[in-house]
């Protein structure tokens, strides 16, 4: 077409086909090769080691995986980008905005693997979405001040069932000591005062309940307030008659604590939720939740690189349409929907496309985000390639999981190329 002869041409060519070759099709090419032979290299195993793709349960595993990988993380990605880019088209800062989900693209998968494995760490002290989560959760069911809490020596008081009850019925007139051992000095709550002993009220049961330990060996008097210990503020007391609560009541900052007539000849109860343990949230990288919380932060990723190309895509739409739409009624989710969306069908799948074919290989943040004992249910295929040829020493295995990928990756590519190749025609 240009006059060039074909051997300047591929003079020209030559270099990026030597590289090529070296870089691409060499690896390929051995990666087969070296897939039809045993673990040493030197025994000819024929298809052994693609068989071992549909037997091994690691492998299974990882597939199943690499499923799910395929069918939400480019979906998610592509429907937040849509929205994001749809959402930042009228606004003044939408290009700020836009800068900042774009962000993330400059992180390496090593760098934001590092960041979510402490975002879904356990403690909330530390991982940001427990501790939003806890604050949620604690906004509804408050956590104990007293999980560790338990009946003290010669306490009236017996284990039932998670919650604590005297063994013998109370008596109106008489005050009732419920001393408890179990709580760090640190883990009292703000309102928690010096223990004093109650006081005796005519027609009503009266107590304490209190932390019964005083530092130094020999020291206080067991059974009895002494002046360095403090009272169970908050903790809730039931008075029990044949399986019924007849009355209750919260102890005070002093851990004192007032019932009614009622209460007379029943037993004295203190529900379990008095001792429930602090939610501590959770599991994200557990068994259950590894491969979502793992598909989340790529989201977060890739979902600036999915608003961009939309975005590219959303500035060529014929505005006309757009507001002979809105002049003929429509509203905007009719417009977003009905014209919107189908005029940007080819970016659309051209980006889903592309984010299925990089899912396809993801391994960086598998690899960094799940912990260890839960790093066999995230597994995908890229990882148990590296765990096969180099955890295992199983390089046939290995190569045959390669051959596999690029068998995967083969179709959806073509498919990616053919459809450029049709837009691209006049």
């Amino acid at each position: 077409m240009t006059g060039t002869r074909k051997v300047v041409a591929a003079l020209f060519l030559l270099p990026a086909l030597v590289l090529l070759g070296a870089l691409v099709l060499y690896p390929i090419g051995y990666s087969v090769v070296r897939s039809l032979y045993d673990s040493s290299g030197e025994q000819f195993a024929g298809f052994d080691n693609y068989r071992a793709l549909f037997t091994d349960d690691g492998i299974r595993t990882a597939l199943k995986n690499n499923v799910i990988w395929v069918v939400f993380a480019p979906t998610v990605s592509t429907a937040l980008g849509l929205v994001f880019a749809v959402l930042t088209e009228r606004v003044r800062w939408g290009t700020a905005f836009k800068l900042i989900v774009f962000m993330p693209m400059a992180i390496s998968m090593l760098a934001a693997g590092i960041i979510f494995r402490l975002v879904y760490d356990q403690d909330p002290d530390k991982g940001v979405a427990n501790a939003v989560w806890v604050g949620v959760h604690d906004s509804f069911a408050q956590a104990s001040a007293f999980p560790k809490a338990h009946p003290g020596r010669e306490s009236p008081l017996v284990g039932q069932g998670g919650a604590f009850v005297t063994k013998d019925p109370v008596k109106a007139g008489t005050p009732v000591a419920l001393p408890m051992v179990g709580v760090a000095p640190d883990q009292f709550p703000d309102d928690a005062g010096r223990a004093v002993a109650a006081r005796p009220e005519p027609g009503k049961v009266t107590g304490t309940v209190w932390q019964d330990f005083t530092r130094g060996k020999g020291v206080g008097k067991l059974g009895a307030p002494d002046a360095t210990e403090r009272g169970y503020a908050g903790m809730r007391i039931e008075a029990v008659k044949d399986g019924q609560v007849v009355a209750s009541a919260k102890a005070a900052g002093d851990g004192t604590f007032t019932l009614p007539a009622s209460a007379d000849g029943a037993r004295l109860r203190l529900p379990a939720a008095n001792f429930r343990e602090a939610y501590s949230g959770v599991d994200w990288l557990g068994p259950a939740l590894v491969t979502p919380a793992i598909i989340g932060s790529y989201v977060w990723m890739w979902a600036g690189f999915a608003m961009v190309l939309i975005a590219a895509g959303l500035a060529g739409v014929p505005r006309e349409l757009l507001e002979q739409a809105r002049v003929d009624g429509a509203s905007e989710w009719q417009v977003f929907r009905k014209v919107t969306v189908p005029l940007l069908a080819p970016v659309l799948a051209v980006v889903t496309v592309t984010l299925m074919i990089n899912v396809l290989k993801v391994f960086d943040l598998v690899y960094i985000i799940a912990p260890g004992s839960s790093q066999d249910d995230a597994n995908v295929l890229a990882l148990e390639l590296y765990r096969k040829g180099f955890s295992e020493g199983r390089p046939g295995v290995a190569s045959a999981i390669a051959v596999f990928l690029l068998l995967l990756v083969i179709p959806v590519m073509l498919f990616n190329i053919r459809r450029l190749r049709r837009e691209g025609r006049p």
